[in-house]
């Protein structure tokens, strides 16, 4: 099987570093620059800096070219995985549909249009219909994959033939690939959780009593749980399963990005709770962290659904400058006294 990665970020990287041990695989960098350093490297210096990457790896900087060498195994199980931030995902599948082929394309994209609030198969049903679309999603950092270290995601597509694909051309040793038709939780979950990692770093950082950082490990269950409790929500409002988010795009997504001390999310919350302005957290920070931009998009799509999303809201409110953590928290707190349900 012939496997193209399109993006070459960390887990771009890492996914493609994985497969080129079993398969022909090419990473596409749109920075040729970075292209030639990672060939001479045999690294990602940029983005993955310490992880080897395997000699069979081909690194790419045409894109023409690169999509060609899945393109030209179609028969046999070529496959396409676009790797790009979710900014980038609607030129990917425009530039994609623009050849048209049954070769199948996973995106890994998480979070919702900036500006369209569209899902990522919404946005390919709108304009690449053409296109066998799918998704691969879980609790995954970049790292910890390309290390070889264990790892379960789930391949969601209401295409039988590409979830199958996806299983052929990445499951293995110590990556574990299970399948869903479910795309709409999968994507749903995906997204939402960076917005609620947030907000747990937010709670991680905050002043504590005693001079301590972090409002305890209290607080964070309960952020993590009512969290899931919104996603599902707004997953079932969008029309996916509610069983979807006690899975791994769901719950394991949200446990290790609202947890994880490498959660880019948690990371952006932690050190808005200590003051810093959002542009300089982004700045410094190096990698796109989605739950910035995805968060207003969910928001948006939550009120034009008639679902409640209280953690959502507050977290949109201090992205923006509307409120501080402390009001945000208190603000939370204060909510009426109900019922616990999804």
């Amino acid at each position: 099987m012939n496997l193209t990665v399109l993006g070459a970020g960390a887990w771009g990287t890492a996914l493609a570093a994985r497969a080129a041990l079993r398969h022909p695989t090419v990473l596409w960098a749109r920075d040729a620059v970075q292209a030639a350093q990672m060939r001479t490297e045999h690294r990602n210096p940029r983005y993955l800096p310490d992880a080897a990457l395997p000699e069979a790896l081909h690194i790419e900087a045409d894109f023409d070219a690169a999509v060609a060498h899945a393109r030209s195994a179609a028969d046999s199980g070529g496959l396409l995985i676009v790797a790009t931030p979710m900014s980038a995902l609607r030129e990917m599948l425009q530039r994609l549909s623009a050849q048209p082929s049954r070769t199948g394309v996973l995106s890994l994209c998480k979070g919702f249009e900036h500006g369209s609030g569209l899902l990522g198969h919404e946005l390919a049903r709108a304009v690449a219909p053409g296109l066998r679309v799918g998704v691969l999603s879980g609790p995954s950092f970049a790292i910890e994959v390309a290390r070889g270290q264990p790892t379960a995601l789930v391949a969601a597509s209401a295409d039988a033939a590409l979830r199958d694909a996806a299983v052929d051309a990445l499951h293995g040793d110590t990556l574990r690939v299970y399948t869903s038709d479910d795309a709409v939780g999968v994507e749903v979950g995906g997204a939402v959780k960076n917005v609620l990692a947030i907000a747990t770093g937010i709670a991680d950082g905050m002043p504590s009593t005693g001079g301590r950082e972090g409002l305890g490990l209290n607080a964070r269950a309960a952020l993590v749980t009512r969290g899931l409790a919104e996603m599902t929500r707004l997953g079932v409002a969008l029309g996916a399963r509610p069983e979807t988010f006690m899975g791994l795009s769901g719950l394991g997504d949200l446990v290790l990005t609202a947890t994880g001390d490498l959660s880019r999310n948690r990371t952006v919350g932690r050190l808005l709770a200590q003051g810093l302005a959002l542009p300089r957290i982004l700045a410094e920070l190096g990698h796109v962290a989605e739950g910035v931009s995805t968060a207003p998009m969910v928001l948006e799509r939550a009120r034009t659904a008639g679902v409640e999303m209280p953690i959502t809201e507050a977290v949109v409110a201090v992205l923006q400058g509307a409120l501080t953590p402390a009001q945000a928290l208190e603000q939370l707190m204060g909510r009426n006294a109900r019922s616990e349900a999804f």
